[in-house]
């Protein structure tokens, strides 16, 4: 079977997506689902980055490498949650987002909440597929 076909969809009777992201993704013949559990800003030693800006990259490098693990890139990414803990740090988190991910644009959501433990000021899950 063929690596999974991703279609776009944002459909112009909808506000248009802003961030970097896409309203809708379809996926036509897919072989797999990898389903990316909540990565926290922990470095290999159990350390956490200071700063938001340093624990944003961990986390999305925690992403790639569990992509990695399984043979895939961010480019196989369908659907990605972003957990935040202050609303001051959308830009900041986008901005890192979109270097991450280059061009490629899954579905979207992110969120304001409060972290199982302080030290972490974000966690992301996705769902990537082939």
């Amino acid at each position: 079977m063929p690596p999974a076909h991703i279609v776009s969809h944002n459909p112009a009777t909808v506000h248009a997506p802003a961030g970097g992201y896409s309203m809708g993704l379809e996926l036509k013949q897919h072989r797999r689902l990898l389903f990316i559990s909540g990565q926290v800003p922990e470095q290999f030693d159990g350390t956490v980055p200071e700063g938001f800006e340093a624990q944003c990259e961990q986390a999305w490098r925690n992403i790639i490498e569990v992509l990695a693990a399984a043979g895939l890139g961010v480019e196989d990414l369908v659907k990605v949650t972003t957990f935040l803990t202050d609303r001051n740090q959308v830009v900041t988190n986008r901005n890192i987002r979109r270097t991450m991910l280059g061009e490629h644009q899954p579905a979207l959501t992110v969120v304001i909440v409060e972290t199982v433990d302080s030290k972490w000021l974000l966690e992301i899950e996705a769902i990537a597929a082939e």
